[in-house]
């Protein structure tokens, strides 16, 4: 690949910073989710039904909240993230908290080279494929692990979100895939204070891109929605309007902030 053929190793290492800050940060309220709190959101719990059961491959799940989460509702998780902080800290907290999540490290595109079952359902959500480069290969990703008749849920900030510079204030980058958007990222989305600096490379990716790159797989679209708000105050110049919805005060609800898919194989 020409592009920043280092991009693994670059955001590896930027999520390696994160990690302890997220797990240590208020943001993931670790200790209230040890006490039981499940982490997932109204929007995906609607289209993930019940998974009591269900066999779950979860791409890209971070220090493992949302697996464990899965696991706690009775299904069996195989959570995948490219961090082996965030992976560390996955496996340990599925230990300590006796959860059916098996946890793997590695780039998503390389897992077929450490996994090779497939899933009732494949899910994954909020700040996943603007890391990846490639959709199609990423669908693919997603095709390969599902069960024939399984299901793919997806959530994800809305791709209007990231044409913002990081204070709302103006539009700066293509709603669409072109180069790479290297940035040094200062602080982190869960604690804007954390003494950190990393460079993050990531890509745009507009909605067209994501449903073809679905479509060409085979895969069935089921459910595409829009919602005009972010479970999670990971912005700039929010506010909360309603418990657990925030919306940028400057923009209020005339943008789109996440949407959601599920597609079946």
């Amino acid at each position: 690949m020409s592009e920043h053929n280092n991009y693994v190793a670059i955001n590896k290492a930027l999520w390696n910073a994160k990690t302890g800050f997220h797990v240590a940060s208020e943001f993931y309220d670790v200790k209230g989710f040890k006490e039981g709190r499940n982490t997932l959101n109204e929007i995906e719990l609607r289209l993930l039904g019940d998974v009591s059961g269900k066999s779950i491959l979860h791409l890209q799940c971070h220090f493992g909240q949302d697996s464990i989460s899965l696991a706690r509702m009775g299904a069996s998780v195989t959570g995948v993230d490219l961090s082996d902080n965030a992976i560390g800290a996955a496996k340990s907290l599925a230990t300590e908290l006796n959860a059916d999540a098996d946890f793997i490290c590695c780039d998503i595109y390389d897992l077929p080279q450490h996994l090779d079952k497939q899933f009732d359902l494949v899910f994954t959500s909020y700040g996943t494929i603007g890391w990846l480069p490639d959709l199609d290969k990423w669908a693919s990703i997603v095709n390969r692990y599902l069960k024939p008749g399984g299901k793919f849920v997806f959530v994800e900030f809305h791709p209007v979100v990231w044409m913002f510079d990081n204070d709302f204030s103006k539009i700066t980058y293509r709603y669409s895939k072109s180069d790479p958007i290297v940035e040094m990222e200062k602080g982190t989305y869960a604690d804007k204070s954390a003494d950190m600096q990393a460079t993050a490379i990531s890509w745009n990716h507009g909605l067209a891109e994501v449903l073809g790159s679905l479509l060409r797989q085979g895969l069935t679209i089921r459910s595409f929605e829009e919602y005009d708000y972010s479970p999670y105050d990971c912005f700039n110049n929010t506010y909360e309007f309603e418990k657990g919805k925030f919306r940028i005060k400057t923009l209020d609800d005339l943008i789109p902030m996440v949407y959601s898919l599920s597609a079946v194989k």
